[in-house]
């Protein structure tokens, strides 16, 4: 090859366009809380990607507030999960303001009959995460048949990997149904009522979960179930700072009241399941047999 030509194939290779990075094809998840967000990564697999907006552990729920990048990630999802029955209110406001063709939106609390007044933490509901993982597997499949047998797969040991929990509840449940207890705020409520637990003092664990404050009659009984040891277990939302609340923890202690914290988001290095894994197993070793 002559000097000239070589100098002609280097320039054509120079100008020629580069191969344009094979497109992403996966189908784009947000969820609103990363529990949701770690069920959909479960189903979904490779061929998915997820994106949760709350993952603080340290972060109150209650008080989060939406950043321009949250919008942005709504406009370019597939598939959209939050919670539901005024958990997080927010959401609708940001679908709304982020509209998008084609985008499906699963709300949780649909999938197990929640209504607005219902106790909004049903991710403790052991019903629920089963329910959202088949809504999302037959969303996912319907989107992208030509991955269907991986999304069922995965579906299948999604279901298997919850049987521990299951059992675990089952098992707590022969053991302290009818226990009396109590909590700060109602996070820990459908384990309460899974496990058959006798819960006390709603009225004062409501008003701490719509921050208002206690009626003083609700306060007083509160105190005198932990003095007079009326409870065998107090429960905290250990993610939300109340003085009510702390308040109430102290004296727990004080009262030698077992102590255990609950949270409203998946904490880091640990999948659902073994989220509710320590949480029962934290029940468990507050009120040995």
């Amino acid at each position: 090859m002559t000097r000239l030509a070589v100098f002609a194939a280097i320039a054509a290779l120079l100008l020629a366009p580069w191969p344009a990075q094979a497109a992403d094809h996966r189908i784009a998840i947000v969820a609103a809380e990363n529990f949701y967000g770690d069920v959909a990564a479960q189903i979904g697999g490779p061929d998915v990607t997820v994106h949760s907006i709350l993952t603080n552990p340290d972060q109150d729920p209650h008080l989060f507030e939406a950043s321009p990048s949250v919008g942005r990630d709504l406009s370019a999802a597939r598939i959209v999960i939050y919670s539901g029955i005024d958990y997080d209110p927010w959401m609708p406001k940001l679908l709304h303001a982020t509209h998008a063709s084609g985008r499906q939106v699963i709300v949780v609390a649909n999938l197990v009959g929640g209504k607005p007044g219902d106790n909004p933490h049903i991710w403790y509901e052991p019903a629920t995460m089963p329910a959202l993982a088949g809504r999302l597997a037959a969303e996912l499949i319907a989107d992208d048949p030509a991955h269907k047998a991986g999304y069922q797969q995965r579906l299948a040991r999604f279901k298997e990997s919850m049987q521990p929990v299951l059992k675990n509840v089952a098992a707590l449940r022969h053991r302290l149904a009818g226990t009396p207890v109590i909590a700060t705020e109602p996070v820990f409520g459908y384990i309460f009522a899974a496990l058959g637990m006798d819960v006390r003092d709603m009225p004062f664990q409501i008003a701490v979960m719509n921050n208002t404050e206690p009626a003083a009659s609700n306060v007083a009984a509160f105190e005198n179930d932990l003095r007079n040891h009326r409870v065998r277990l107090m429960v905290y939302n250990s993610q939300a700072s109340d003085p009510i609340a702390a308040r109430m923890m102290r004296l727990a202690r004080q009262s030698h009241v077992p102590v255990v914290g609950a949270t409203e988001t998946e904490p880091p290095g640990k999948t659902y399941q073994a989220w509710m894994l320590s949480e029962l197993d934290a029940v468990d070793h507050a009120l040995p047999p």
